[in-house]
């Protein structure tokens, strides 16, 4: 029994040590030599039109990552006998996904099913953030497959809700290999995009179930939020997640935060926890948050991957081959 154990124990150790084998850089420098190249045309295409779309692309990235690891399966429809991820309540206001499907379409066209659609949305996370908002470069593995299941069950139980508290995130991230650093990282993502008033109003309206509002929240910026969701029954407005920041890649993301402005209750808890706050001190600086988002990234976009001849290259990223 004890050699069994032992046995399992060590077949988990090499897994983990083994996370992420299989991708290199310019894994298609043979196979489809253009193929970072056509990924950077068609998103420098969209973001020209509309700087806001770096946002969802990066958002989809955590999301696809975050559930059965990066392998697409976020893009994948539901059919009449299974709800998939991207109709799960954390994924409704996902956005992005023309993006996607403009970029697989061309490669189909010079490369027919070789490029895979959980490599093309870590690459165009990369590039949106980079070509519309002056975001850090984070080298991009690839090699990557795709998988063929997708579950909105697996979505609701993995992807961390902006409801979180410190204990929770920290869990929720420790599952993916992630670490604290990685929370609070990670978490600066928010600096750019916007989020629906569902997903805070209730610090605004009703924290504690009296009709209070979060005594932690800002009062004026409290006052501003109020003024764009102004009830809990509002759930189409949206507000950036960051007051004018919502197309710049920058470190404002955490001075907010230490200014009590943070919108999630998420947010708020990375400064419940003395080390989590630490390291929300450390990345006011620009320059260090950009060092650190580029680790965290590349260590986040080697979660759970399908290499070699596990999972497939899709056609179609929306449609199991």
């Amino acid at each position: 029994m004890v050699n069994v154990l032992f046995i399992v124990a060590a077949l988990l150790a090499i897994q983990s040590v083994c996370e992420g084998a299989g991708l290199k850089h310019k894994f298609y420098k043979k196979t489809c030599p253009p193929a970072e190249a056509i990924v950077r045309s068609v998103v420098r295409k969209f973001v020209a039109k509309d700087p806001t779309v770096a946002a969802p692309l990066l958002r989809m990235n955590f999301h696809d990552c975050f559930v059965r690891g990066c392998d697409a399966s976020v893009l994948l429809n539901s059919t009449s006998t299974n709800k998939a991820e991207r109709d799960a309540p954390p994924n409704l206001t996902l956005d992005g996904f023309d993006v996607i499907d403009d970029v697989k379409e061309k490669l189909e066209k010079k490369c027919p099913g070789v490029v895979s659609c959980a490599d093309i949305i870590a690459l165009a996370a990369r590039d949106a953030v980079l070509t519309a908002s002056g975001g850090p470069f984070w080298n991009v593995k690839t090699g990557r497959r795709d998988g063929t299941i997708s579950n909105a069950t697996e979505a609701l139980a993995n992807i961390p809700s902006p409801f979180f508290n410190f204990s929770q995130l920290q869990a929720s991230f420790a599952k993916k290999g992630l670490n604290v650093e990685d929370l609070v990282v990670l978490s600066g993502g928010h600096t750019i995009g916007n989020s629906h008033c569902p997903s805070f109003s209730k610090r605004l309206y009703n924290f504690t179930g009296k009709g209070d509002m979060d005594p932690s929240l800002d009062p004026a910026y409290a006052q501003v939020l109020k003024k764009k969701c102004p009830s809990l029954a509002d759930n189409t407005t949206s507000v950036e997640m960051v007051p004018n920041s919502s197309v710049s890649f920058d470190s404002n993301y955490y001075t907010n935060l230490l200014a009590n402005r943070g919108l999630f209750t998420s947010d708020v808890a990375l400064l419940t926890n003395p080390a989590a706050k630490l390291l929300v001190d450390r990345e006011v600086k620009e320059k260090r948050f950009f060092r650190s988002f580029r680790k965290s990234m590349q260590k986040m976009l080697e979660i759970g991957v399908l290499t070699g001849s596990a999972g497939q290259i899709r056609h179609v990223c929306a449609l199991v081959n």
